[in-house]
């Protein structure tokens, strides 16, 4: 049975992807999932401001940066040298444990200074880099293409300084999505991933606070990235990735139908542990046999070739139905 794809054009020994969390920030959790069938692994994000502490930023959190400015350069100094230090590390000892792809993720918001780290990222074995960019439509003066430039900017800027495939990972708040990934396409992306899952605060209605329990996903919330995979499978360069919402070996199947090359999975291990992608991957090969495919390949795409995939997907309205 093959399972192999790629996802950024990077060989996978089959479509499941750890993606990034606190689960994979540690090396004992990374060698587990790589022992357990893994196909790659994305390291737990690296943010942008341990990469550079923004000075202006610092100073409307606190006067005091105001007038002892030389605060600004302690702390830049120590978080770059703490926060890169430590991602590094992990990724070199992954790479030395793990014979699959080991992902850097950079949780970011602009293209100022820091992509220049990202070579050192590449350096440290690094086999891609996934930006992890999330800038929210909360400010009335910015327009929504000034967001999408941002982001073209950042994936350009990170290109320079790299050699190995960049991939973005995408929240779903955009104005026309379609075009926003086919101008993230024609910047040189190697991959997509739909969709990130944002924190969701919520209100606890006897307390009156708002508290934040919403935190993982449930298996219903697949169907946003589906829409969207199937939408765009056929019609980018870069090679699709889906995430959010897929708990079992079902979730994987239907991405896969829909276009996607690969899956990314969070919720679902901190639910049933790290060992749950051995028996996916075990319940996806018993699906294939059922259904007489010998490979990932033969079935990626299959309910969008009749060229239907517009008119099923594109509807956002209820149909009346009679129950």
């Amino acid at each position: 049975m093959d399972l192999s794809t790629e996802y950024m054009g990077l060989k996978l020994k089959n479509p499941i992807i750890v993606s990034s969390s606190k689960l994979t920030g540690n090396i004992n959790n990374i060698k587990k999932c790589a022992d357990v069938g893994a196909g790659a692994i994305v390291i737990k994000s690296l943010f942008e401001e341990q990469l550079l502490a923004d000075s202006s930023r610092l100073m409307d959190q606190d006067m005091k940066y105001f007038w002892f400015p030389e605060a600004i350069e302690f702390i830049n100094k120590h978080a770059k040298e703490f926060g890169l230090k430590q991602s590094l590390d992990l990724i070199k000892e992954a790479k030395a444990y793990a014979d699959i792809p080991i992902i850097s993720s950079i949780n970011c918001v602009t293209s100022y200074e820091w992509p220049q780290f990202a070579k050192k990222l590449e350096d440290a074995g690094a086999d891609g880099i996934e930006l992890n960019i999330a800038i929210f439509p909360f400010d009335k003066y910015i327009s929504c293409k000034e967001i999408e430039d941002q982001y073209v900017e950042i994936v350009e800027e990170v290109k320079k300084h790299v050699n190995i495939p960049v991939s973005v990972k995408l929240g779903s708040y955009f104005t026309n999505l379609m075009q926003m990934t086919h101008r993230l396409d024609d910047a040189g992306v190697d991959g997509l991933v739909f969709f990130n899952r944002y924190y969701r605060p919520d209100i606890d209605i006897e307390a009156e606070k708002v508290v934040r329990e919403n935190i993982l996903s449930g298996p219903q919330e697949v169907t946003r990235s589906l829409r969207w995979v199937a939408l765009l499978a056929d019609k980018l360069n870069c090679q699709l990735t889906a995430g959010t919402g897929i708990h079992d070996y079902t979730g994987v199947v239907k991405q896969l139908l829909a276009g996607a090359y690969s899956v990314q999975i969070c919720s679902t291990l901190f639910n049933n542990g790290l060992s749950y992608i051995d028996t996916i991957l075990f319940d996806l090969e018993k699906w294939m046999k059922k259904h007489k495919y010998t490979s990932v390949s033969e079935f990626r795409g299959n309910v969008c070739k009749d060229g239907t995939c517009g008119s099923k997907f594109e509807r956002v309205q209820f149909l009346k139905k009679e129950f």
